[in-house]
């Protein structure tokens, strides 16, 4: 048994059970997505005691975590600024770096709806994920309050990063597959998404499998869910 297979005990008094998480957040970040952006910025230096508290309280516990961001707009407005993304950041250690990215963070920009949710998505899934740890966990959360435009529409684009799937059905098959070649572990993964109930979001959830769906309105920023409800659904998908 590895040092990272042991349990902790949790504030119940009961054995924790420990998990080594990756969590990739993909967020919008166009100009409607200000109050999620501010939330994040809010919390991230204190996420990983936030997250490790919400988790003893579920009597699980986190043996190593580690965090990304993807930040995306719409690739068929301006290439230019349509994809960000940061490394994974072990937190506690690098925390101030995971905070840093965050902060860099500014909304606008996108153009009309609908927005590249999807790229987003497929960078996220194609993210380079913890193997050698036991119980492990990989989870996307992803934040939009827009439909997203067929992956199709943006596959000739330069821009779109190596490894992106460029279409639906690869983007598909990057989640559904094993994770033996660059995707996410079968096993391991899980898919929280907080976006419209319309198009792709809800055929997404209604099609993959470890996958929820929590519906906001459209156009609204998501003003539904605080902080607090995240970590929590954070926190029981592990």
């Amino acid at each position: 048994m590895s040092d990272f297979d042991q349990s902790s005990q949790s504030s119940s008094g009961s054995v924790a059970v420990s998990y080594a998480v990756d969590i990739v957040f993909v967020i919008d970040v166009t100009g409607s997505m200000q109050p999620v952006i501010d939330n994040v910025k809010r919390s991230a230096l204190s996420f990983h005691d936030d997250l490790r508290k919400v988790m003893a309280e579920k009597d699980k516990s986190i043996s190593n975590l580690r965090v990304k961001v993807v930040a995306f707009r719409d690739f068929l407005d301006d290439e230019s600024d349509a994809l960000e993304q940061s490394p994974f950041f072990t937190l506690p250690d690098e925390r101030s770096g995971f905070d840093s990215f965050v902060h860099s963070l500014e909304a606008g920009g996108g153009g009309d709806m609908p927005e590249s949710g999807l790229e987003g998505l497929g960078v996220a899934i194609r993210s380079d994920w913890e193997r050698g740890m036991d119980r492990r966990r990989h989870l996307v959360v992803l934040f939009t309050d827009a439909p997203a435009h067929p992956l199709e529409h943006s596959a000739s684009l330069a821009s779109i990063p190596a490894g992106t799937p460029r279409s639906m059905n690869e983007l598909f098959d990057a989640w559904e597959g094993d994770g033996q070649s660059g995707g996410m572990e079968h096993s391991a993964k899980r898919l929280l998404l907080y976006a419209p109930d319309m198009e792709p979001w809800n055929s997404i959830s209604e099609d993959w499998q470890n996958t929820l769906h929590f519906p906001s309105q459209a156009g609204d920023g998501l003003d539904d869910y605080t902080f607090d409800e995240i970590l929590n659904q954070i926190a029981a998908s592990v």
